[in-house]
């Protein structure tokens, strides 16, 4: 078990005082609600971290991929051919769905 250490903080009055009510109204201990939020919290960081890095990597081989003359390119025609007719496809099944 992680050695446990103290934490404190400043706020307000009636914040502590209805955050306690609450805790008490949940029958959980204020301590265990505050370490789930800040679980919580740095799970989120975490995460919004590790995809924003994910993201900026996608974006770089994108850029890097567009300045590569050997990268195949696939005609905007073609593009909006395929959608057309993902669309049509699309639009005809939901018409037999509706039926």
């Amino acid at each position: 078990m992680a050695k446990e250490a103290m934490f404190t903080l400043k706020l307000e009055a009636d914040l502590r005082d209805q955050f306690m009510a609450e805790a008490e109204a949940a029958h959980r201990p204020a301590s265990q609600i505050v370490r789930d939020f800040m679980r919580d919290f740095v799970r989120q960081r975490q995460e919004a971290r590790q995809h924003d890095a994910w993201f900026r990597a996608q974006v770089e081989q994108g850029l890097r991929e567009a300045d590569d003359p050997s990268v195949a390119r696939i005609p905007h025609e073609q593009v909006k051919a395929d959608w057309r007719q993902q669309r049509a496809e699309l639009l005809k099944r939901a018409g037999e769905a509706g039926e």
